[in-house]
């Protein structure tokens, strides 16, 4: 999907330049009707000049829009495609011909904008009036001596261009950041392209109502609400209730909250002795008729919409679970895992390599297989755990300063779990817990009902360099953005370090469906 942004901002400024026209139109027809003329004739006449209100008036208006809009074309389709091509070995080059290029299309662009005001003023003599009438050649500069000089007004025009090329580059940067690849980018560039149409309608309107005058609180305090409800809506709070009722509780709240903070801004427009029944009036006006009329049209997109939402949630897991996975596929994991087994190996304790040779099969096993899938038994979940654990008590020293405790053995849960979805936590405890130095522990519990989940990690905390930082597990935010999206509003999580303590608590609240006896 394509971003529209400059293709609708193109047709916005197109139809102003079009509006202004019609404008000049009107007045020429006034003109003709010799209603204006003399305004416009006096200060000639008292020059000593020929005045005819087409050639003296109307065609240097008409020229003047077109040069501004030649000026922004030519920036937009000229002058941005050149910058975009100079990349950080043209900057570090003394001469780098996308430099160039893009310079020569800045003083080209500047010249030809300044030459053709520089014709305009001639024949308008914009000077005698203070540039009433003419306020596009202000753009320009004041120039009270038209064709005396070739180069009159280029230091102007120069920093005109260079404004609407800074605009530009604005606009360009924004819009990369809105295409950026990720999985959140369909739905980024759908709904830019919804609100950039909206928007420049929405400016259009109030330059036609010519926000200068008293009508400008009017028209804002009035139209804005209406314009920002339908975006809330559309894009926010409609996506989210999917098949819900109106009259459910969270569903209900963000339709009071947002037409609530929308119709504030109608204060600007009621400022009589019964401004709050009009506010009162406005709020009910946004409530029971622009959100039913943004559902009708939200509807007809629904299904794109949601199927965009959908794909953003499905790219954000896999690429959360394929985190999950490389962390615990690597080099550096296999490698401990293997150096542990070959010093249990030579102390002739074929045993307890047998034991931990099945233990890493069993996990190579399940992140080969059970980690594909969506959710599993908790059971599998537990087992993978605790051949973690085992592993990792073969790497510590038998010692009476440090303790490692769990209760995973008597937990007895029919739940669906996500894959993998605690190791994080156990992963960092025994990365961040154990000292060969220090007194050392590690906590780990979970308590399992009907409905919930209650897992517990508690580690001592030894303030050290870690050298292996970064390499191993997949971070905490990481794990922070995968419960959001498998357990959206289902789940609790809270990490602190207290008493030289780190804790890390999840409750998990189950549904029906995640129930491993129900998965049949």
């Amino acid at each position: 999907m394509k971003i529209r942004w400059r293709e609708h901002e193109i047709i916005f400024i197109a139809l102003l330049v079009i509006i202004q026209i019609i404008v000049y139109l009107k007045e020429l027809y006034y003109a003709s009707l010799g209603i204006i003329e003399i305004d416009y004739a006096k200060g000639f006449r008292e020059a000593g000049l020929g005045f005819v209100y087409w050639k003296q008036v109307f065609l240097p208006q008409l020229s003047a829009v077109l040069l501004v809009f030649a000026g922004y074309l030519s920036v937009n389709l000229v002058i941005i495609p050149l910058i975009k091509k100079i990349s950080f070995d043209d900057i570090e080059r003394i001469f780098s011909k996308n430099i160039f290029l893009a310079a020569i299309a800045i003083i080209c662009t500047s010249y030809l904008l300044a030459l053709g005001a520089n014709v305009i003023s001639y024949f308008a003599r914009p000077h005698q009036f203070s540039y009433w009438g003419h306020p596009f050649l202000a753009w320009f500069g004041y120039n009270d001596r038209p064709l005396s000089n070739v180069f009159q007004g280029f230091g102007n025009s120069t920093g005109t261009v260079i404004r609407f090329t800074a605009l530009a580059g604005l606009r360009e940067f924004i819009c990369w950041l809105i295409g950026r690849p990720g999985g959140k980018r369909e739905f980024r560039v759908l709904v830019t392209n919804n609100i950039t149409p909206l928007f420049f309608i929405y400016l259009l309107v109030l330059t036609v109502l010519n926000p200068l005058h008293e009508d400008f609180l009017l028209y804002f305090g009035c139209i804005t609400p209406v314009f920002l409800v339908y975006l809330f809506t559309t894009f926010w709070i409609f996506p989210l209730k999917r098949d819900a009722s109106f009259l459910h509780a969270p569903v209900l709240k963000r339709i009071l909250f947002t037409t609530f903070l929308c119709s504030l801004l109608s204060k600007f427009a009621f400022k009589h002795d019964k401004a709050m029944l009009f506010y009162s009036m406005y709020w009910a006006f946004l409530l029971l008729a622009v959100v039913p009329l943004s559902w009708l049209l939200y509807q007809q997109r629904k299904n794109q919409i949601l199927q965009l939402k959908g794909m953003e949630t499905a790219l954000a897991k896999s690429d959360a679970n394929l985190q999950m996975l490389r962390s615990q596929i690597n080099p550096h994991f296999l490698f401990n895992a293997l150096n542990t087994l070959y010093a249990t190996a030579l102390q002739h304790d074929s045993e307890r390599t047998a034991e931990g040779i099945q233990q890493l099969g069993d996990m190579m096993r399940f992140m080969l297989e059970d980690n594909t899938k969506e959710f599993i038994p908790m059971e599998k979940e537990m087992d993978y755990l605790k051949n973690y654990i085992s592993l990792q008590k073969l790497r510590v020293l038998s010692s009476p300063e440090i303790r490692i405790e769990e209760n995973l053995e008597e937990v007895r849960c029919q739940h669906l779990v996500a894959p993998m979805l605690f190791i994080p936590f156990v992963e960092n405890a025994f990365k961040h817990g154990i000292s060969g130095k220090e007194r050392s522990w590690i906590f780990i519990k979970m308590e399992c009902s009907d409905k919930e989940l209650l897992f517990e990690v508690r580690n001592s905390i030894h303030r050290r360099v870690d050298l292996e930082a970064g390499r191993t597990g997949i971070g905490l935010q990481n794990v922070k953005g995968r419960l959001s999206l498998l357990y959206p509003q289902q789940h609790e999580l809270l990490i602190q370090e207290k008493d030289n303590e780190f804790i890390v608590r999840l409750h998990l609240k189950i549904q029906n469906s995640h129930v491993a006896s129900d998965r049949n």
